[in-house]
């Protein structure tokens, strides 16, 4: 059903469909020290136009906690500078972030499979006439990812193909119209650099509802996430 969001708003006249290109760039950083516990930190970036307009910045930190090796949950604080898309408006907005997630990596025979569902409580700050205000409206988003990755060959060089999907929806006193957020589905490879580096790369679409209800953004969007892993246990044991 996901899969068929943007074909079935392009049949509905009454909605308004926004197309655009992004490029999203990001750092990931899962650092599991002695024990259980361990350090989460990732910087994006988004552009518009492809490359030519920035979008946002985003850093965002937290404690990682191993129930298991494959099991883990998280809790930390995200800021965003988000720029106005209105033309001639350069003021960018602040939002602040708590979130809590819970992760789970399993495999299906040669296929890894990554399940993670994050709870994001969020204060967007309000604008007026392209000036900071500092008010914020709040809302709490609920976020589902699935990540599927199939492993070709043995060697570890070699990319894998890999299929994402993120769905996530929203509430709040401020959210009347948009309770769906967005939904997010990517295709590309998975690349391994060295032991505790990787990277993915590929297509993604974005489907995002606007906060009228009846706007809707579909972003055709170039993805390039990095991912570095170290393990200090292996370092310090």
């Amino acid at each position: 059903m996901l899969f068929l969001c943007p074909f079935q708003l392009s049949a509905q006249s009454e909605n308004k469909i926004n197309h655009q290109t992004q490029t999203w760039l990001s750092l990931n950083n899962t650092i599991r020290l002695k024990y259980k516990f361990g350090l989460l930190a990732d910087f994006h970036v988004r552009r518009n136009d492809f490359v030519a307009e920035p979008s946002f910045y985003l850093v965002r930190g937290g404690l990682n906690y191993w129930f298991k090796d494959n099991i883990t949950f998280a809790m930390g604080y995200a800021h965003m500078w988000l720029r106005p898309r209105k033309p001639g408006y350069r003021t960018y907005s602040d939002e602040n972030r708590i979130y809590e997630q819970a992760q789970m990596t399993c495999n299906l025979g040669k296929i890894n499979i990554l399940q993670r569902l994050r709870n994001e409580q969020r204060w967007q700050e309000i604008l007026a006439i392209d000036q900071n205000t500092h008010q914020y409206k709040f809302s709490n988003r609920i976020r589902y990812l699935i990540s599927v990755t199939f492993p070709i060959a043995k060697n570890k060089k070699i990319p894998s193909p890999v299929l994402t999907n993120e769905f996530s929806i929203q509430f709040g006193k401020a959210i009347v119209h948009n309770i769906f957020d967005q939904d997010r589905l990517f295709i590309g490879i998975k690349q391994n650099i060295l032991k505790n580096l990787s990277f993915d790369l590929g297509y993604m679409l974005v489907l995002q509802q606007k906060f009228p209800g009846s706007i809707y953004d579909v972003n055709n969007t170039f993805r390039w996430f990095f991912y570095y892993t170290p393990d200090w246990r292996t370092k310090h044991s």
